[in-house]
């Protein structure tokens, strides 16, 4: 099956989309794995426009649960191995539609695999036209060298957590190697009052919400953030895309900054 020129999609007529089914996507996620590719392809496809990204490198363990304090999802492990990645990728190319991915991060590096073989398995499939991009998350500074010394790593998609400097120190080295970086569970990381108060004056300034603040300041942080917040409601998401026409004055970008700052001190990042 062919691919429109530049595009990573077929060229068949995608299948009819219909209304998405919302009641059930949540039953459906605890029943197995790759349903909310299944409902993009039925909802997006043929994807004009858009760049679509997904993950490999996790199998399930068993039922989902509430997340780890650790960020750790519950019912699935690290799967990391060349035969599994490969697997991974081509059954999310059937399920999106795709003949090409755009963008494909290793989920997390698994701890029985040494880490240079997955880098290599989604290297291969790079040379082989099934992905474009490269992406990694759940990684240290150290992973993210030995991943550039193998593939050309377009992203990097780690846990915003204000509780140590790790977030800090991989927007750093993103922004000197040139490195999207895809801060998740970007809102979840207000939880300490004294960080969400540092939010309010901007929110009362604009009219907005804090978390609308939170994902207005990772946007004006630098040039290279991407946050992903989670969303369960269509209002929800209007709320968080609204967040990318706030613009924040300079001294509350500081402020906020000032916050969340780890003991080493502040950082002004590229967009300041």
């Amino acid at each position: 099956m062919g691919s429109a020129p530049g595009s990573g999609r077929r060229t068949s007529a995608p299948s009819p989309s219909g209304r998405t089914r919302r009641s059930a996507h949540r039953h459906c996620r605890r029943l197995r794995p790759g349903v909310s590719e299944e409902l993009i392809a039925e909802a997006l496809s043929p994807y004009d426009g858009l760049l679509i990204a997904t993950k490999g490198g996790y199998e399930r363990s068993g039922p989902s649960g509430p997340r780890l304090k650790s960020g750790q999802l519950t019912g699935w492990i690290p799967s990391g191995s060349p035969g599994h990645l490969r697997s991974a990728c081509e059954a999310s190319l059937c399920r999106l539609e795709l003949d090409r991915i755009d963008l494909y991060q290793l989920h997390t590096p698994d701890p029985s695999v040494p880490f240079a073989e997955s880098i290599g398995a989604l290297k291969d499939l790079q040379t082989e036209g099934k992905i474009r991009h490269i992406g990694v998350s759940n990684v240290t500074l150290e992973q993210l060298a030995v991943a550039r010394t193998i593939a050309e790593i377009r992203t990097v998609q780690n846990r915003l957590d204000f509780s140590n400097g790790s977030w800090r120190d991989a927007l750093i080295e993103c922004e000197r190697q040139g490195i999207g970086f895809i801060p998740y569970r970007p809102l979840r990381a207000w939880d300490d009052t004294a960080h969400r108060r540092a939010l309010e004056p901007a929110a009362s300034r604009l009219g907005a919400s804090t978390n609308q603040i939170a994902l207005a300041w990772l946007l004006a942080l630098s040039t290279v953030t991407l946050p992903i917040p989670g969303t369960a409601t269509s209002m929800h998401l209007e709320d968080n895309l609204a967040a990318a026409a706030l613009l924040l004055d300079q001294d509350e970008i500081d402020a906020i900054s000032a916050a969340v700052a780890n003991p080493r001190g502040p950082h002004r990042f590229g967009r300041a």
